[in-house]
């Protein structure tokens, strides 16, 4: 079975992983505080701050952007969890615009009819490695007078013309195994903010600057030596990793047929996190892949909208009719960069051959 992801170790990591655990180092320490340059400087911005995993840098990223109880956050029900459930965490509330069916990102022409006297952030997902529409979104945040947090958990080295992903507000990366480098858990908030930064640092840390000197209640969001040790080992693979993804999506783009492929917005640098097809009939879809060798996954079934927490906020009514049917269509296909050649190979030949019998999504359903 080829799978959906297959995180790639080497021994880079493995030494580094080694001194940290010899060192007797082991929390958050230097280790930390070198990935944490290194990423900013990758990303672009003045400040880093690493913390145990992506749902934390989002809500610490929040916070630090003075969200809280009685706010409203402007985010996407076609996302992870996460991207919705850390705002509840601040004790706002999220309020959902619909996404764009060609980039699979918010719609920007919707966010300015969903800002009320209550709205406090604009929280743009940039889902699958695709930047969502930054410049716009930054623009309607600053003549609004909104903080800016972009979910991007999965565009890491993703840009919009030079500009990197992260840059933009308040940026939030996830090290979650299967993204673009990993550091086994873990996040980042990247910001050129400083007191955002000051803010999320002192909240990650139980409130203090100084040992055992609270001056606020906070959390403990800090990453382990070992993991950014991993990270120290991965993030100068980054654009390699990226660029072999990229390959491997454009050979898609030119060979699969008989699917809806991904459309790259102009001026964009995608990184395909996860190379994302609609298709029809789409369980089907993925039992037939399944016995034809190919693993797959369904980011996501359900939007947030509709899962069960939600429902019970009274969420029940809405409806968002893009997010809903890309719910029912959406199938990601292994795009990571450890697969051979003769791998995509079998790849292209299963959707293709599938394809051809289950049928292309009818037309009406994407109009």
């Amino acid at each position: 079975m080829i799978p959906i992801a297959r995180p790639q170790m080497g021994d880079e990591e493995k030494e580094l992983v080694w001194s940290a655990m010899s060192s007797g180092s082991l929390a958050q320490g230097v280790r930390v505080r070198e990935l944490e340059e290194r990423f900013a400087d990758f990303i672009g911005v003045q400040h880093a701050v690493a913390t145990s995993s992506g749902t934390t840098a989002l809500h610490l990223a929040l916070l630090a952007s003075e969200v809280g109880p009685g706010d409203e956050v402007i985010t996407v029900p076609f996302t992870f969890f996460a991207s919705a459930s850390a705002i509840l965490f601040t004790g706002a509330r999220p309020v959902f615009v619909d996404v764009d069916e060609s980039s699979f990102n918010i719609d920007v022409a919707h966010i300015e009819a969903a800002i009320t006297p209550a709205t406090r952030a604009i929280l743009p997902v940039s889902l699958y490695g695709q930047p969502a529409d930054l410049p716009a979104i930054a623009e309607i945040a600053e003549r609004r007078g909104l903080a800016l947090v972009e979910d991007a958990a999965q565009c890491h080295g993703a840009a919009v013309g030079d500009r990197r992903s992260g840059s933009w507000g308040a940026g939030c990366f996830s090290f979650y195994p299967t993204k673009n480098m990993t550091t086994g858990e873990g996040g980042m908030v990247t910001t050129s903010d400083p007191a955002v930064a000051d803010r999320a640092r002192l909240l990650r840390e139980h409130g203090m600057r100084v040992r055992y000197q609270h001056e606020t209640v906070g959390y403990n969001f800090r990453m382990t030596d070992i993991h950014a040790s991993i990270g120290l080992g991965q993030l100068p693979k980054l654009p390699g990793y990226n660029a072999r993804r990229r390959a491997i999506a454009a050979r898609y783009d030119r060979e699969l047929q008989g699917v809806i492929t991904p459309r790259v917005q102009p001026g964009v640098t995608h990184v395909y996190n996860q190379y994302t097809l609609r298709v029809n009939r789409r369980d089907e879809f993925v039992e037939q892949l399944k016995e034809r060798g190919v693993g797959t996954g369904v980011y996501y079934p359900i939007p947030v909208h509709r899962q069960k927490p939600f429902l019970a906020l009274g969420y029940a009514d809405q409806h968002f009719p893009v997010s809903e049917r890309l719910a029912n269509e959406v199938l990601s296909i292994p795009v990571h960069p450890s697969l051979t050649d003769d791998e995509v190979d079998v790849v292209i030949a299963a959707v293709n051959g599938v394809a051809a019998e289950l049928g292309p999504i009818p037309a009406a359903a994407h109009a």
